[in-house]
């Protein structure tokens, strides 16, 4: 029984790691990784001491608050919520570029297809009608 569940298990696991998606998901793990290092970098090495001349700080990460024995790096935290919010503003712009693409490449709706030719009998039966038209 246990033998059963675990190949099972198994048997799940290993469609699951076959699917497109996970193998897309795992891309975009490694690439956010890579792309996380670089916008780390933006932040700490251009945007923070921008930000700093403008403080009269050098950088927010020297800012910290002692209370008695802790020391509260707030400075961090700061550094930290603009690193996030240029990830996502750098993502939303891809995404956003991606859509952009995908919705030009989806072409017209095609028109609806012509209706089908009448049959001969249809068309005589329009031929009588519109005679007895004539006749009113």
């Amino acid at each position: 029984m246990a033998s059963e569940k675990k190949n099972t298990f198994l048997a799940e696991f290993k469609a699951f790691i076959a699917r497109g998606n996970v193998m897309d998901m795992a891309v975009g793990v490694i690439i956010g990784g890579a792309f996380s290092n670089i916008t780390t970098s933006l932040i700490n090495d251009i945007v923070m001491p921008l930000l700093g001349i403008l403080t009269g700080s050098m950088s927010f990460a020297s800012l910290e608050v002692n209370i008695g024995p802790a020391v509260i790096a707030y400075g961090n935290f700061i550094q930290s919520v603009l690193n996030f919010l240029v990830m996502a503003f750098v993502v939303f712009c891809l995404v956003r570029t991606i859509n952009r693409f995908h919705r030009k490449k989806e072409t017209a709706p095609a028109a609806p297809p012509a209706p089908p030719e009448p049959s001969n009998e249809e068309k005589l039966l329009t031929e009588i009608r519109d005679l007895l038209k004539e006749r009113r």
